[in-house]
C-alpha cells in the first residue's frame, strides 16, 4: 500500500512541480527574482558570514532574494527535483523495459535507489532550513507575503520615527 501512496503522491509532486515551474518561467519570476547576478556572487561569503551569526536584512533590503536562497530556490527547482523525479522512473522496472539500458547510465538501479534517497534528504534539510528561518525572520509577514505577495516592512525602527 505504501508504494501505492508514494506514486500518487509522485504524480501530484510532478504535476504541481510542471504547473509551478511553467508559471515562473511565464511570470518571468525566475529571470527577474532568481537568477544570480554578479552583485550576487560578490556578496556570497558575506551573506555566509550574516546567515552564521542570524544577522538577516530588514525593511527594503529583506524584500528581494539574497544569494543564497536564489542558490537554493534555482537548486532545487533546476537540480534536486528534476533528478529526484529522474531517479525514482530510473528505478521503474516498467519503464526500464520501456527503453532497455538507460538506467545504466545512472549505474543501475541501485544507484538511482542511493540518489533518490539522498536527494529526499537534502529536500527534507531544505524544508527544514526554510521553515526555520521563517521562524526567526518573522513569521507573520513571511507567511503573509509567500500567501498574498504582501510583505510589510517595519519603519516604526528607522531615524525620525
Amino acid at each position: 500500500m505504501a508504494r501505492h501512496w508514494h506514486f500518487f503522491f509522485a504524480w501530484l509532486f510532478v504535476i504541481n512541480g510542471v504547473c509551478y515551474l511553467a508559471y515562473s518561467i511565464t511570470s518571468k519570476h525566475v529571470q527577474h527574482d532568481l537568477l544570480l547576478n554578479k552583485k550576487d556572487l560578490a556578496s556570497f561569503w558575506q551573506s555566509v558570514k550574516d546567515h552564521a551569526r542570524f544577522k538577516h536584512p530588514t525593511g527594503e533590503d529583506a524584500i528581494p532574494y539574497n544569494v543564497l536562497q536564489k542558490m537554493a530556490y534555482l537548486s532545487v527547482i533546476f537540480i534536486l527535483l528534476p533528478l529526484i523525479i529522474l531517479m525514482g522512473m530510473a528505478m521503474s522496472p516498467f519503464l526500464n523495459s520501456l527503453t532497455s539500458g538507460w538506467v545504466d547510465l545512472f549505474g543501475g538501479r541501485q544507484t538511482a535507489r542511493t540518489i533518490h534517497f539522498i536527494i529526499a534528504w537534502l529536500l527534507v534539510g531544505f524544508v527544514f532550513i526554510h521553515v526555520f528561518e521563517v521562524i526567526i525572520t518573522g513569521f507573520w509577514n513571511d507567511i503573509r507575503s509567500m500567501i498574498t505577495g504582501q510583505y510589510c516592512i517595519d519603519t516604526s525602527h528607522q531615524k525620525g520615527n
